[in-house]
């Protein structure tokens, strides 16, 4: 007699050996959505704190007197620009990108318009308190402003793409898109 063909499995057998990392991975069949989203919450309210405290009072300090070249209030590290620009386009990408996370995780939840404020007015005190410690011409604050829409944009033409990506693919397929091939 002759056995019945085996069933494939759904999972491919991992390497040998056990890594501590794939014990954490997220896994659709023991993991609940909820939880996966409580969890992102949590690290991107951690990311957001520590960002903003680092955009609030920056690396060494501020300068308490004037003299020497400097302002009181200003930020000690921006006297080098190069890595004082560095920290600030990371900076302020991390805050920007945790924010849109907290954002798009709290969607349709209760009190969002609440959390919608908040993060707004967390935004404009944050970056209050950049142009206020950052030396003028230390920086371009266009790319500051920038670099804190980039988590949105790319978003918005991420969704773009995937929505319309049907409609390039029917267009590209069509010889003639003027013959009615929809």
């Amino acid at each position: 007699m002759a056995s019945p063909p085996e069933k494939p499995l759904e999972n491919p057998p991992r390497k040998s050996g056990w890594s501590w990392f794939t014990s954490f991975e997220y896994n659709k069949e023991n993991d609940k959505p909820g939880d996966a989203r409580n969890v992102l919450l949590v690290v991107a309210a951690l990311i957001t704190a520590v960002t903003f405290q680092a955009g609030v009072n920056p690396p060494g300090g501020v300068w308490q007197d004037d003299g020497n070249g400097h302002t009181a209030g200003r930020a000690i590290y921006a006297t080098h620009k190069g890595p004082f620009y560095v920290f600030l386009i990371s900076n302020t990408l991390a805050l920007s990108s945790s924010i849109f996370i907290i954002v798009m995780l709290t969607h349709r939840f209760p009190f969002h318009f609440e959390v919608m404020i908040a993060t707004l007015s967390m935004i404009v005190t944050y970056g209050s308190a950049v142009f206020a410690v950052t030396p003028n011409e230390s920086v371009k604050f266009r790319y500051i402003l920038f670099t804190a829409a980039l988590p949105y944009v790319l978003r918005f033409f991420y969704q773009m793409c995937r929505k319309y990506k049907h409609c390039v693919r029917l267009l590209r397929s069509c010889q003639n898109p003027c013959s009615g091939c929809a």
